[in-house]
């Protein structure tokens, strides 16, 4: 039992310092995903060391112990410190709007569908129940977007992209389109959109996003990815009046690249001083993740943010509510 306890805690050790490599591999960026995992591991083993703590060591044995379970304390701090501001035990970065604010609201259902799924009920009946402005969705293909047309009469104003390679996304909204523009920003089968609305008089910018992670079956390096949402952070930077971003990001709330695209566009997290809002994995408890996202100006308050239940895909479809400032 104590050679078991010290390897977990080595492997611990190294999962936490391995996002700090500068490399961009999967192998080593994927330790960002699983932060909380590992804190509850930590905690496993560090309960399980004071239970069990070894009798009868030398002097040596006993610092070299003494110190890898500093280490292991050390890592276990520093995970939560990550995740932590995913709690309501921090301080809440949106207002919420109360029944008094004035102004618009707005309202996103983001799904990503599992584009195998053949569940198309179950999506549709969310729309139903939550009568959302706008409905995107990813890993949509044609038979997808056959099955989806049920939302013309209410979501008649629509920008396409079926595509069979994971990485098609729909958009069905309410509100006319000002501007729609499909974009390839980085990889040339990925899509994203880019539309503008308007809002009791003002010009509201919406981004859906949905970049591919770094893994062994997508790319190899988290580059793509982290370029992409870079990009899309400094075009935000140099806009002004409302905005919001949405999708799949296949990055967690509290990873770098997110909070480098939040600093550079000023986007606020509703998440904040919440909740973690796992979309992914549906299917399995011990693997839970916020990999789907919305962002939005400080032009925003906010009146509900929610998950809703599995509609047979890998991710859950995750639901926001916001309340547009009136204008100044």
């Amino acid at each position: 039992m104590n050679i078991l306890l010290n390897t977990m805690a080595i492997f611990l050790i190294a999962a936490t310092l391995a996002p700090s490599l500068p490399s961009k591999h999967w192998l080593v960026r994927v330790w960002e995903f699983p932060r909380l995992q590992l804190l509850g591991l930590m905690v496993i083993v560090l309960i399980a060391r004071g239970i069990m703590y070894p009798s009868g060591l030398s002097v040596f044995n006993t610092l070299i112990t003494a110190l890898l379970y500093i280490g292991l304390i050390a890592c276990a701090i520093y995970q939560a410190i990550w995740i932590l501001p995913y709690t309501f035990f921090y301080k809440k970065e949106v207002v919420k709007a109360s029944s008094q604010d004035t102004g618009e609201s707005i309202s996103i259902l983001s799904s990503n569908v599992f584009m195998p799924n053949e569940d198309y009920d179950k999506l549709l009946k969310h729309v139903r129940d939550t009568n959302p402005d706008f409905v995107v969705t990813l890993e949509s293909n044609k038979r997808w977007e056959i099955a989806l047309s049920a939302l013309n009469e209410t979501h008649p104003h629509q920008q396409h992209c079926p595509l069979e390679n994971l990485y098609g996304m729909h958009l069905y909204s309410k509100y006319p389109l000002k501007t729609a523009k499909l974009n390839y920003l980085v990889e040339d089968d990925v899509p994203s959109m880019l539309v503008t609305i308007n809002m009791d008089g003002q010009d509201v910018t919406l981004y859906f996003l949905h970049p591919k992670p770094p893994s062994p079956t997508e790319n190899k390096t988290a580059k793509p990815r982290d370029v992409e949402l870079t990009m899309v952070g400094h075009e935000i930077a140099k806009k002004e009046g409302p905005i919001i971003v949405a999708g799949d990001l296949n990055d967690v709330a509290w990873s770098p690249t997110t909070r480098k695209f939040k600093k550079i566009s000023g986007m606020l997290d509703p998440r904040i001083g919440r909740a973690f809002f796992n979309t992914f994995h549906a299917h399995y408890p011990l693997v839970k993740w916020p990999l789907d996202h919305v962002f939005h100006s400080s032009h925003f308050m906010l009146e509900d943010i929610r998950k809703l239940p599995d509609i047979g895909s890998d991710h859950y479809p995750l639901l926001t509510r916001l309340k547009l400032k009136p204008k100044a």
